[in-house]
């Protein structure tokens, strides 16, 4: 059997271990699981009742996703065909992959950031550019310094995963002016509804000036509908028809479009959300600092905690005492990504963390 040599340097996505692995392996029955940024207040009511109310799922989901663009439209103040729905944001990366990126062109981004630029690139044989990040951050003039004719796509993640910094207006506007009008920037927020710094870009207002960014968000982190796949993409009108040719027909289900819709609506529990996050955040923040314990300051709903030794090692101890947290980044070892859960879980967490890195002295 013959398979493509692009796939040859692609690893399946690994995600963190689901509650009921660790349950099985550990013979655990309370588990507390931090790996993932999921919302750890479900979703609102009303989703819940929206899907309740769903009378049938016999017919194939509107294809164009046209309520929901509808209503995205309206709260963003941009036309309809600037929009494009998919599987969660992921599989609109993987369909720029397809519409940008030929044999031998080169994406750059920074690293560590998100694993899906790097496996839709190779995917379509191009080159990944991996910048290092400088002071945890996106390095935007390493980025530029970068640049060459063969580069196609520009990934910048705001906030970035894992670390959970930003690149600030001013910084995102200078940044866009240097580059090339021919290369496409795209900018994933999959976590911009967390960011309480006022510096934060709003990016729909580069739009006008910019026709070769595309912004990613999704309903998976701040909405809490992680399960059912669901994320956006804002562009030009000219890069949405070219996504909407590798878009797989129905892409996504009637249920994801008709949750999306009602969880947009739901302004209240949005922000008990994005509140509860400041809130622990900031417990986690005063906990570590007296603990001794560093950490990266975030502006998502995660927190990069440096263990001081092999972050795979202690998220295995981790393990065994019920926790899940995701190590394992590039040039990161040393540290491990923690999901910012409810205030309990966190408290919990922050008193077996102390056990692990300082032996629970301090």
């Amino acid at each position: 059997m013959y398979f493509r040599k692009a796939l040859e340097e692609i690893k399946p996505y690994v995600p963190g271990k689901s509650i009921e692995e660790i349950q099985r392996e550990f013979k655990i029955n309370n588990i507390v699981k931090l790996a993932s940024n999921e919302n750890p207040y479900d979703c609102s009511k009303a989703v819940i009742q929206c899907l309740s109310d769903v009378k049938s799922i016999a017919s194939y989901p509107d294809n164009n996703c046209s309520k929901l663009r509808k209503v995205l439209s309206e709260k963003y103040n941009i036309k309809e065909a600037q929009l494009i729905v998919g599987g969660g944001s992921v599989e609109i990366i993987s369909m720029i992959g397809q519409i940008f990126v030929d044999p031998d062109d080169e994406v750059i981004t920074c690293t560590p950031s998100f694993s899906s630029y790097y496996s839709s690139t190779k995917l379509m044989d191009g080159k990944l550019i991996e910048v290092p990040l400088k002071d945890d951050a996106f390095d935007l003039e390493g980025i530029i310094s970068k640049i060459t004719d063969r580069t196609k796509l520009i990934y910048i993640s705001n906030p970035n995963n894992p670390t959970g910094t930003i690149i600030t207006a001013d910084e995102q506007s200078d940044f866009l002016k240097k580059v090339p009008k021919n290369i496409a920037v795209i900018l994933d927020e999959a976590y911009y509804e967390f960011v309480t710094d006022k510096l934060y870009p709003n990016s729909i207002n580069f739009l006008n000036e910019f026709d070769n960014i595309i912004i990613l968000r999704t309903f998976s982190k701040a909405y809490g509908l992680a399960g059912l796949r669901v994320g956006y993409g804002i562009a030009s009108e000219e890069i949405v028809e070219q996504l909407n040719k590798v878009r797989n027909p129905f892409n996504v289900s009637i249920l994801a479009q008709d949750a999306a819709c009602t969880a947009l609506l739901d302004m209240e529990f949005l922000k008990m959300v994005i509140n509860n996050n400041a809130q622990v955040l900031n417990y986690m923040y005063g906990q570590l600092d007296k603990l001794g314990i560093s950490y990266i300051v975030s502006q998502a709903n995660f927190i990069m905690i440096n263990c001081r030794r092999n972050g795979r090692l202690v998220s295995h101890e981790l393990l065994e005492k019920g926790f899940i947290v995701r190590p394992g980044f590039p040039l990161m070892d040393d540290y491990i990504r923690v999901s910012i859960g409810t205030m309990e879980q966190m408290k919990e967490f922050i008193v077996v963390l102390d056990r692990m890195i300082n032996g629970g002295i301090k």
